[in-house]
């Protein structure tokens, strides 16, 4: 029987960086419950995972990569945002849209989720799949489930995710490359979102998000509208705050709570926004004013792609400034 992810957070937390101590896997008591795990619920070999875990390399670097900053204060929106509202990124948008035009738009049909937004966040997440990573996603999962305590259910759960998905595939489980967090292909999903929301899109009778755009395109729009997505629903409004009672709707939620109407109460204001259930977003920047901006239900729902509002504010501007940009472009013509 395997161990309670309680108790395997113990273990890690008594013992952590243990496979990057001593080189490997297969011998750790949490591997082997792991393993006895897999086989008897989804009937794997012990013998084969045996084989693959031996071969398998620690991944300090995501170790290093995945950890949070040390001095959190300096997390800046500013920065955040230069990073991705850039020229890469904007003409590289562009051209991306242009080249799979009949696929946006047949997304944005299917699931109602507009163009400007699966491009934006193909292009925050890979620069339009330039960026896919090659770090060997079953090692790097492992070392994420069996020495990073903070997160190690996810992980542990991605891992399992990963074998089920290379085995419904007929892949090798060794030659899935992608980022430090165990994300594949030009949208970045988890080996869980794969399974669950990877679509084929192009028709070719398989998912491939690693070579595919269309696959992309199409896997990106159905985890949106799976999530919630509200076809022609606001995302986010710039708004501005009197006083200190505003202080009070950041607590750090991003589900809509708050109908706007609702917010005037804490002094909260936001010329021309719908009355639609919001939150409040601040994005801060050191020694800079703060931006606020109310967060509808389709900001909620990018939240679930990654669970950051800047994030989720970044993959809007670059949309909104896609979206202008192409406006432009097609007006010029």
């Amino acid at each position: 029987m395997m161990r309670t992810f309680a108790a395997l957070l113990a273990t890690f937390l008594l013992c952590p960086g243990q496979a990057v101590a001593d080189g490997g896997f297969v011998d750790r008591p949490e591997v082997r419950d792991f393993i006895d795990d897999m086989q008897a619920r989804h009937g794997f070999g012990r013998t084969e995972l045996n084989r693959l875990f031996r071969k398998l390399t620690p991944q300090p670097r995501a170790l290093l990569a995945i950890a949070p900053p040390k001095d959190p204060v300096a997390k800046s929106w500013q920065a955040y945002r230069a990073r991705f509202i850039e020229s890469a990124r904007v003409e590289g948008g562009l051209r991306f849209w242009d080249r799979h035009l009949t696929m946006l738009e047949a997304a944005r049909q299917r699931y109602g989720v507009p163009e400007e937004v699966i491009v934006a966040i193909i292009g925050v997440e890979t620069i339009y799949g330039r960026n896919k990573g090659r770090f060997p996603t079953l090692a790097t999962l492992a070392t994420l489930a069996f020495d990073y305590p903070p997160r190690a259910d996810l992980f542990l759960r991605e891992l399992e995710a990963l074998l089920l998905l290379a085995r419904e595939t007929g892949s090798d489980p060794l030659a899935f490359q992608g980022s430090f967090a165990g994300a594949l292909g030009i949208p970045q999903f988890l080996p869980s979102s794969v399974r669950n929301w990877g679509v084929d899109f192009d028709g070719d009778g398989q998912v491939d998000l690693n070579g595919s755009a269309a696959d992309a395109i199409g896997s990106v729009a159905n985890f949106l509208a799976s999530h919630g997505w509200e076809s022609d629903g606001p995302i986010a409004h710039p708004a501005q705050v009197e006083g200190t009672r505003h202080e009070e709707l950041l607590d750090g939620a991003v589900l809509p709570r708050l109908a706007f109407s609702d917010m005037r109460g804490y002094g909260v204001s936001a010329h021309g926004a719908p009355d639609a259930p919001c939150v409040l977003v601040d994005l801060v920047t050191p020694n800079a004013a703060t931006e606020y901006w109310l967060g509808f239900r389709n900001f909620y729902v990018i939240t679930r792609y990654n669970r950051s509002s800047f994030y989720a504010m970044a993959v809007f501007a670059l949309s909104q400034e896609l979206l202008a940009r192409r406006k432009a472009r097609l007006a010029s013509r």
